[in-house]
C-alpha cells in the first residue's frame, strides 16, 4: 500500500480528527481466485476451487451493488476494537475477534482494469471504509473469492497525490501548508484583533447572525485561529480549540 499520508505536526495534530473524516478515493488491485487470512496479499493465500472469471457484465453488475450506503465487516486484522482490545492485537494471538458489521457510504466504483484474476479499481468512498474487505466481498459476490493485492490512496479530502512529496525528498521548509486545508468544508469566519485576543482567552464573542454549528476562525492575516462553534442563539461563537497564543 502507498499513496497520500497527510501528517500533521505541532499544534495542527488537533486536527487529525477532521482530516480522518474527509472523504477519500483509492486505486485498488483486487486478485480473483483466492482468498486471504487478512484480505491482503500479507496472509495465508487460498485459492478457491474451479473459480471462473465472471463475464465483465456480471462484473460490473456486481460493482455497482458496492455503491451506495452499505455494510461492511471489518478484516480480522484490522484496527477496530473488540471487547477492549485491537482486533490485529487478537488476531496476531490466535484468536478469531468477533466483527460486527458497520455502515459505510461508497459513493463510486469504476472498473479501471479487468484482466482476470486481476481486477483494478477506482474506489471514493467515506471515512471508515475498508478497502481490503470490499475486496473480500467483490470476490464472494462474484463466487471465486479475492483479495487486495495493491492499494494506492489517491486522495484525502482535498488533498492530492499529484500535490505529494515522497518521505525521502519531505523538505519541511518547503512542504509545510496551512492547517486551513484540513477544515476546507468549514465555514470561515475572519474575525478583528479584538475578537481574536477574546478567543485567545478562551472567551466567547458576539456576531452577527449566522447559522448555528462548527466554524473556522481567521485573522485578518488569513491565519487559522481557532476552530469555534456559533451557538443556537446564531449570534455567540465560543472556540473549542484555539491556535493561536
Amino acid at each position: 500500500a502507498d499513496g497520500v499520508l497527510v501528517i500533521c505536526i505541532g499544534p495542527a495534530t488537533r486536527l487529525a480528527r477532521y482530516v480522518q473524516a474527509q472523504p477519500k478515493r483509492y486505486r485498488a488491485e483486487i486478485t480473483l481466485g483466492a482468498t486471504s487470512s487478512t484480505d491482503d496479499c500479507d496472509g495465508k493465500i487460498i485459492p478457491t476451487p474451479k473459480g471462473k472469471p465472471a463475464p465483465e457484465d456480471k462484473l460490473r453488475d456486481t460493482l455497482r451493488r458496492f455503491v451506495g450506503k452499505i455494510k461492511q465487516v471489518p478484516p480480522v486484522h484490522s484496527a477496530v476494537h473488540v471487547a477492549g482490545r485491537r482486533a490485529y492485537k487478537l488476531a496476531r494471538a490466535g484468536k478469531q475477534p468477533q466483527r460486527p458489521p458497520r455502515p459505510v457510504v461508497i459513493h463510486a466504483v469504476e472498473l479501471v482494469r479487468y484482466e482476470y484474476p486481476t481486477l483494478e479499481i477506482d474506489v471514493r468512498c467515506g471515512s471508515g471504509t475498508y478497502i481490503r474487505s470490499l475486496a473480500r466481498d467483490i470476490g464472494t459476490a462474484l463466487g471465486v473469492g479475492g483479495y487486495c493485492s495493491s492499494l494506492t490512496r489517491m486522495e484525502v479530502g482535498g488533498f492530492y497525490i499529484s500535490d505529494a512529496t515522497s518521505l525521502e525528498e519531505l523538505s519541511p521548509a518547503r512542504d509545510l501548508i496551512s492547517p486551513l486545508a484540513a477544515l476546507e468544508n468549514h465555514q470561515k469566519v475572519k474575525a478583528s484583533p479584538a475578537i481574536v485576543n477574546r478567543l485567545r482567552n478562551g472567551n466567547p464573542v458576539e456576531l452577527p447572525e449566522g447559522p448555528p454549528g462548527e466554524v473556522a476562525v481567521i485573522n485578518e492575516l488569513g491565519q487559522l485561529v481557532a476552530i469555534a462553534t456559533i451557538e443556537d442563539d446564531g449570534r455567540t461563537l465560543r472556540p473549542t480549540k484555539v491556535f493561536i497564543s
